[in-house]
């Protein structure tokens, strides 16, 4: 069966027709060339393929197109204003908080909703515990994997954001 919707990503509408049982990953790779989400595990388990919808963070491999009709997606693609990498991307290169880079913009715009939940005040685990701004950022950042570990400058990225 098949449905017709229309997703906004990174600021531009797309009416797309697919089968109700296409994913937005599927949707957004296969039917509209965006390949900044990536398919990692296809199974919600990597991050590698987070995306904003209507700002909030998921791994858009288990989401399906239909359930996002009229959405705002919001890739790695889509931070980038005037020309200008949002202000994560741009800790990311100056930390050098990448490696081989197949989950950096799941990393990326993962840190980017984290750090909206954080500024609307939304608790984490670590939250609760007071363990500090590094172990914050870990617990908000734990769905999404670095198999090269780059981790030690990941963490760093991010928080110079939240310093800044």
């Amino acid at each position: 069966m098949e449905a017709e919707i229309t997703l906004t990503v990174d600021g531009t509408a797309h009416r797309l027709t697919v089968d109700t049982r296409t994913t937005v990953l599927d949707a957004l790779r296969e039917r509209l060339g965006i390949t900044s989400p990536k398919k990692g595990c296809d199974h919600g388990q990597c991050g590698a393929c987070t995306v904003l919808a209507d700002g909030r963070r998921v791994n858009s491999c288990l989401m399906l197109a239909v359930a996002f009709d009229g959405a705002r997606i919001t890739t790695a693609d889509g931070l980038v204003e005037d020309g200008e990498p949002h202000p994560v991307q741009r800790s990311f290169v100056e930390h050098d908080a990448f490696q081989c880079g197949y989950c950096t913009p799941g990393q990326v715009v993962s840190a980017v909703g984290a750090l909206d939940e954080m500024r609307e005040g939304w608790p984490s685990a670590a939250t609760d515990e007071g363990g500090g701004m590094d172990e914050e950022i870990r617990e908000r950042m734990s769905g999404n994997l670095c198999r090269c570990g780059a981790y030690a400058n990941i963490v760093p990225a991010i928080a110079e954001v939240v310093q800044r």
